[in-house]
């Protein structure tokens, strides 16, 4: 048989400190800290500042990177399974984020590729607070059935667009020329930007047309809005039962090992009783 290599006791030591150096409260609260101080730095930059100010933020944009750098390494080596650290999407997007802020910014176009992603160094804060990546978990997997629900409006969006350029086009042939700019108009109406304008010009010709915009604001505003929030609350409660129901199996495994190991303690103390 092959002999497997065994941790020595004290790099042992070491990672168990790195874990929970990694998962203690004060350091994921440093995180955020670096975190929204690199949001801060990014607005700063937006403004003209003198060029000592200047100076001092591009080497705090060089600590905050080797930070972010530091910080991705321990979670990889914190990681029990490695070869599955990269399956996370959050883990890939803190790694792009991070690796390409290391970018040298020699030319034109590298500048701007840094910029952007020190920019999204941002998003980082969903990845680091639970509660946060709980929700755009939740609403990535509601994507494909609010997907249905735009699709569903943007035939209501279709119909009545095209009942309002072949009724309003010689009314206002700027808001009603087309089936595109009707449909522009439309979600101008959607929105309430002034809709109760194009509503009364219309019903200078078309007394009853009011009929027309009060319908599609209730299937627009109303029914299709609250089906979008419908679909991510149901997502969401999902989600929550689903990380309840884990929880409760890992807390039945921990109990069951502290089961086991005092199994293990008691018949110790029953051979010695015997003795």
């Amino acid at each position: 048989m092959k002999n497997i290599a065994m941790p020595s006791p004290s790099s042992w030591k070491f990672l168990k400190y790195l874990q929970f150096l990694e998962s203690s409260q004060w350091f994921q609260g440093l995180v955020i800290f670096i975190i929204v101080l690199s949001a801060l730095m990014i607005g700063a930059k937006t403004y003209d500042i003198p060029p000592v100010a200047e100076q001092i933020l591009w080497a705090l944009d060089w600590a905050v990177t080797v930070f972010f750098l530091i910080e991705l390494c321990l979670r990889f080596a914190v990681c029990e399974k490695k070869r599955r650290f990269f399956c996370d999407g959050w883990n890939v997007f803190d790694t792009l984020v991070v690796v390409g802020s290391l970018i040298p910014l020699d030319n034109a176009d590298a500048v701007l590729v840094g910029r952007l992603l020190r920019v999204f160094r941002v998003l980082r804060l969903v990845s680091v607070v639970p509660e946060l990546r709980f929700l755009i978990n939740s609403l990535l997997k509601a994507i494909p059935r609010m997907g249905y629900i735009a699709l569903l409006m943007f035939i209501i969006f279709y119909i009545y667009a095209a009942i309002g350029s072949l009724m309003f086009q010689e009314i206002n042939p700027v808001l009603w020329d087309d089936v595109s700019i009707s449909m522009l108009t439309l979600f101008r109406v959607a929105t309430f930007e002034d809709w109760t304008d194009v509503m009364y010009e219309t019903m200078t010709v078309y007394p009853i047309s009011w009929v027309y915009y009060l319908t599609f604001i209730f299937l627009t505003a109303f029914v299709f809005l609250n089906m979008m929030v419908g679909a991510i609350l149901e997502v969401m409660s999902a989600e929550q039962n689903s990380q309840d129901v884990q929880q409760a199996h890992q807390e039945r495994e921990e109990l069951a090992q502290q089961i086991a190991a005092m199994k293990i303690q008691l018949d110790g103390i029953e051979r010695l009783l015997k003795k």
